[in-house]
């Protein structure tokens, strides 16, 4: 027998195939087991592959039968990443709609992701407390005990009040799932939510009233989200009556998010990282921590950023992760919240269609985030500001030939006028921001051009016509391998853009992906075409 023969097959209504477009076919079958052969009796001795027959032992082989190599069970999306992830958070698939912010990600979103077996965060970031709450009844009121969904809590330096008021209303609200964002370090707010409501069951294990997934990109923060909280951090918020002395005992045993995103290149915040290598060592990281406390649960590490094909999401599984997250992609989709506008204009971007520009929330850091570049003159414009806020100590400082170009190229206001709404802005939402501008003329700026930077993201929202050039729409360049892999199919159609259908092609894809490389690692000479999943409906 060659090749190691585990026994030998016997076809009966379908016979083995060996030629590019047989296998092709054959590997798509992923819901059936499929079968190694080889055929010696050929001009040219091959392996191919049979679904159906009849496995028999090699001392049963007839001259008519075929030598059996291996026999892969059949095989769903269900399956793919760590089955861990399903059975803890009550969900089918190991599957993320993550949180665009200013509620781009939509309730609608999160509830449909909910009704398909999926985990959806509601975008909370960039959004007023009252809508943020509002957004939580609502997912609550449509989802009754079903508690497969999620909000985001996103770190706020500039507007710390606004960050502890949004964790207190999550914990208050019994929101079960929290991804939090953006953090370079833990905060007592994020604290509090790991923390809060922990409690023993009738088995002795630690459970969890609020699930933290933490979203990351760095090792070093990626570490303290495993790590349980700080012991002084968990004895102030005591001492505040934030959480109870067992609710914080309990939390020195476990770490503060079971569940770790590792972002990649994604829209958004990013730091442009590759998941290739920062997964990884994210794992390798978990390892090290999960046995130097000893956890009866192991931490879970998901994927995020550059996933907009079925290859990318089997290669993200294939890395290690226990689940993924998708992004850019969902931005296009029918539920999101954004104008069709702005959505026409995602379908439309390629690859390289993105740029970095500076972000609102962290402006004065100078922080960045990845947005679409095609069709829209954001990213200079507000690189733009950021230079002038670096060159100039105030806006009466500046030169006029520099005001004029903020006020017509840029603002298309008066510098006054934009203070006059931006006064009436924070004077509502944080009145703290406004006391420090009076004293600070920098802060005061930085108000000032924020006003543009958080204003651009309401005109895409919204489709605002007369603003179309200054359309702020976070995007990676998954968007763009997104937009190639649908052309021509239904999915390239904006309006058929469920986030269910995203989602089910992206999953139904990465098996048939998966599968393909698992043949190949067989010795089957399986085609590339095998491995370009064509969109269509599916059906749960």
């Amino acid at each position: 027998m060659s090749f190691g023969a585990v026994g030998a097959f016997r076809p009966t209504t379908v016979l083995p195939v060996f030629d590019a477009e047989g296998i092709a076919a054959v590997v798509r079958q992923v819901r059936e087991p499929v079968h190694v052969v080889y055929d010696s009796r050929l001009a040219t001795p091959a392996l191919g592959l049979c679904v159906g027959g009849e496995v028999l032992p090699q001392r049963e082989l007839r001259p008519t039968d075929y030598a059996l190599l291996a026999t892969l069970p059949a095989t769903y999306p269900e399956w793919l990443g760590d089955r861990s992830f399903n059975e803890a958070h009550g969900v089918r698939f190991p599957y993320v709609a993550g949180e665009m912010a200013n509620g781009i990600a939509t309730t609608d979103m999160v509830i449909a992701m909910a009704h398909a077996g999926m985990l959806g965060f509601f975008g909370a970031g960039g959004l007023g407390y009252e809508r943020v709450e509002a957004g939580i009844v609502t997912i609550s009121q449509s989802l009754g005990d079903d508690r497969r969904w999620g909000v985001n809590l996103i770190h706020s330096p500039a507007e710390p009040e606004l960050e502890d008021r949004v964790a207190d209303l999550l914990i208050r609200r019994g929101v079960p799932r929290i991804s939090a964002s953006a953090f370079m370090a833990l905060t007592p707010s994020v604290v509090r939510c790991s923390a809060a409501g922990l409690a023993v069951d009738a088995s002795g294990q630690i459970v969890r009233r609020h699930h933290v997934f933490a979203k990351i990109s760095r090792a070093e923060v990626a570490a303290q989200f495993m790590e349980p909280a700080p012991v002084e951090m968990l004895q102030q918020l005591v001492a505040a009556g934030k959480i109870t002395a067992a609710e914080a005992e309990l939390a020195r045993h476990v770490p503060v998010a079971e569940d770790i995103t590792v972002e990649g290149d994604s829209g958004g915040h990013t730091d442009n990282q590759t998941l290739v290598a920062l997964v990884p060592r994210i794992l390798a990281l978990r390892d090290e921590i999960c046995a130097k406390h000893g956890y009866t649960r192991e931490i879970r590490v998901g994927a995020a950023g550059g996933l907009g094909t079925p290859s990318a999401v089997a290669a993200a599984f294939a890395l290690g992760a226990a689940y993924v997250v998708t992004g850019s992609v969902n931005q296009s989709a029918v539920e999101a919240g954004l104008s069709d506008a702005a959505k026409a204009m995602l379908a439309q971007a390629g690859i390289a269609d993105v740029a970095m520009a500076a972000a609102a929330d962290m402006f004065e850091l100078g922080v960045k985030l990845q947005v679409l570049k095609r069709g829209t003159m954001f990213a200079a414009r507000a690189n733009s500001l950021y230079e002038v806020y670096r060159s100039y100590e105030s806006l009466e400082s500046m030169p006029a030939e520099v005001r004029t170009k903020v006020e017509n190229k840029v603002m298309g206001a008066t510098l006054d006028a934009v203070w006059r709404e931006t006064e009436a802005f924070w004077t509502m939402r944080d009145p703290g921001q406004i006391e420090l501008a009076k004293s600070d003329p920098k802060h005061r700026m930085a108000l000032v051009f924020r006003w543009y930077l958080g204003k651009s993201s309401r005109w895409a929202i919204e489709g605002d016509p007369a603003r179309r050039a200054d359309y702020q729409i976070w995007c990676g360049p998954a968007m763009g391998a997104f937009n190639a892999w649908v052309a021509g199919t239904f999915l390239a159609e904006p309006g058929e853009r469920t986030v269910v259908q995203i989602a089910l092609n992206l999953l139904e894809g990465a098996v048939v992906v998966a599968r393909s490389q698992q043949l190949r690692a067989f010795g089957v000479p399986v085609p590339a075409a095998a491995l370009r999943f064509r969109p269509r409906r599916l059906s749960l």
